[in-house]
């Protein structure tokens, strides 16, 4: 079993910074991959980073160039930099990490991210 904290989220004004984290704690030597999800009010849940545990990453193209997804796997946290913010990136904000094989899914509970203009 892996358990996922989030840190919160907040409100920011358009073009400013946030930054959330994500710690994992249990069966955390069995991790491969950690990504950030979003979903906004009506819409489904997408990715919105990934990053795996040798440290490759993969953006969304809707965040790319202002997002920055990054893991400290001595302390089990995974990182989202989020710069540039736009009202279109409010969304409840979820980590999630999937282990080495077999692939499990865990989620954290989510964080809210509103962003005004």
């Amino acid at each position: 079993q892996v358990q996922l904290v989030e840190s919160a989220g907040g409100l920011v004004q358009a073009g400013g910074s946030l930054r959330l984290s994500c710690a994992a704690s249990g069966s955390i030597f069995s991790i491969n991959a950690m990504s950030w999800y979003r979903q906004a009010p009506g819409k489904q849940r997408d990715l919105v980073a990934t990053i795996t545990k040798g440290g490759s990453t993969n953006y969304a193209d809707s965040v790319k160039g202002r997002f920055t997804i990054s893991r400290d796997n001595a302390k089990n946290t995974v990182y989202l930099q989020m710069n540039s913010l736009k009202p279109e990136d409010t969304a409840v904000y979820y980590c999630k990490a999937v282990t080495f094989t077999p692939a499990v899914h865990y989620w954290g509970q989510g964080t809210q991210v509103t962003v005004s203009s």
